[in-house]
């Protein structure tokens, strides 16, 4: 998927699902924790220093492990490259766990699981499909046991 800079940049400064001041350390060797303002938005996470508006980075959370790794430490890493782990210490096993349930959720592929699950629920209680009425019941990305496109 490609994005412009101007597109991630909007995307950055929409209202977050969870936001906070917290440790950061990237994948790079000899990288020291540094404060960031981490921003969740959909299922994008992004990355800013504290006096900036700018993010100066963001990791697109798909295809990723997000691991515990401390009492208040959560890692995420990406499937293709495991040995990439970006780590975030909060400041409460609280407030770790919240972070760690919130970027779990932000997935793509949890959304479309959770949508196949309720449309499953929904029609067992109705007898009808519930995205019929858009005309995208029948899409393969709607369907259990499939892939996304």
């Amino acid at each position: 998927m490609r994005y412009s800079e101007r597109e991630l940049l909007s995307l950055s400064r929409q209202p977050a699902e969870k936001a906070a001041e917290i440790l950061m350390r990237a994948p790079k060797k000899g990288s020291v924790l540094k404060k960031r303002l981490v921003k969740l938005v959909v299922n994008f996470l992004f990355y800013f220093r504290t006096d900036e508006a700018e993010p100066i980075g963001a990791l697109l959370l798909e295809h990723c492990k997000i691991n515990k790794e401390e009492e208040n430490v959560f890692s995420i890493s990406f499937i293709e490259e495991p040995d990439r782990k970006y780590s975030f210490e909060c400041d409460t096993e609280e407030q770790c766990q919240e972070w760690i349930e919130a970027l779990r959720r932000a997935s793509y592929e949890f959304m479309r699981r959770s949508l196949i699950f309720y449309r499953n629920e929904i029609q067992k209680m109705t007898g009808k499909d519930p995205l019929e009425q858009y005309g995208i019941s029948e899409e393969a990305r709607f369907q259990l046991g499939t892939r996304k496109l």
